[in-house]
């Protein structure tokens, strides 16, 4: 076994999950040393091309990993992994935060057709990207932006977004669904939620007292100074517990880790549902190690 490889533990964990069955009575095979590639290229951001031969051929474990990334695979496989840990009380409920992080955007995922002018021979129109490649530009460069909720257990619970933060915390949390293996609705309220100011909206507020769930989001000046001008037509201060909010840096940490993956810290996928996918194995990787 190779360093950075799936154990006996983890493959037994992850082994039930994976499709076995092509189709047309066919079988997959060498699921795991397929899986052992695409973490080493995750781990170490290599290109494709470049996997060591123990692993096979590239361009199997590369088309395996877009082939699962597309069908939603490696989604489902995530939830079962999720929904295998809540089952036996691996899901911290208590408190889940939420955060973003920016992830450059190497120039093989940057890449796109120069168009020509029309009806002129002269010169070549800007790079034009797709919308739904997740790539916005920035005083970096091109970057794509990640939104992940984390639980107290410093593992993801759904990944990832696009754009700014406030407006994409609700999407992110309507994500959030455990399936219980004994039957029922699936899980998803947690108990708390916190998050940074960038995160602070009237919108945001009121759907998260719809739900019922507390949150712990410090007031914005701006938003601050608005309401005590409108008086008692601005509504009442937005306190929190400042003991529970400290339990925020637990998302910023999860951040850490799946950024310790090169390949999701830096963006080399060019399509966004491949780079959705590397971003959800990585996830994988770390609801299943002990």
């Amino acid at each position: 076994m190779g360093r950075g490889d799936l154990t006996d533990a983890e493959w037994a964990r992850l082994r039930p999950y994976l499709p076995w069955n092509v189709g047309r009575g066919g079988r997959w095979k060498d699921h795991r040393r397929v899986i052992n590639g695409i973490l080493f290229r995750l781990r170490t951001g290599i290109p494709w091309r470049d996997l060591p031969a123990r692993f096979g051929k590239w361009k199997t474990v590369h088309d395996r990993h877009r082939r699962w990334s597309a069908d939603g695979t490696w989604e489902r496989v995530l939830r079962a992994v999720q929904a295998d840990a809540d089952a036996t009380g691996g899901i911290d409920w208590s408190m889940v935060s939420v955060d973003s992080t920016v992830c450059r955007a190497h120039q093989h995922a940057a890449g796109a057709r120069r168009e020509a002018p029309r009806n002129s021979g002269k010169r070549t129109r800007p790079v034009q990207h797709r919308p739904d490649e997740g790539l916005g530009r920035s005083r970096g460069g091109l970057t794509t932006k990640i939104h992940v909720v984390g639980e107290g257990g410093l593992r993801p619970l759904v990944t990832p977004g696009q754009w700014g933060d406030a407006p994409q915390m609700v999407p992110v949390l309507e994500r959030v669904k455990v399936s219980r293996p004994a039957g029922g609705r699936p899980r998803t309220r947690p108990g708390h939620l916190g998050g940074d100011k960038a995160y602070s909206s009237l919108r945001n507020r009121r759907y998260l007292r719809r739900r019922q769930i507390k949150h712990h989001i410090p007031e914005r000046k701006d938003q601050r100074a608005n309401r005590k001008r409108r008086g008692s037509a601005g509504g009442r201060p937005t306190g929190f517990d400042t003991t529970v909010y400290k339990r925020r840096n637990e998302v910023e940490r999860l951040i850490n880790r799946l950024k310790n993956y090169r390949a999701v810290a830096t963006r080399f996928d060019k399509r966004a549902y491949v780079f959705h996918g590397s971003v959800t194995v990585a996830s994988v990787r770390l609801w299943i190690r002990p």
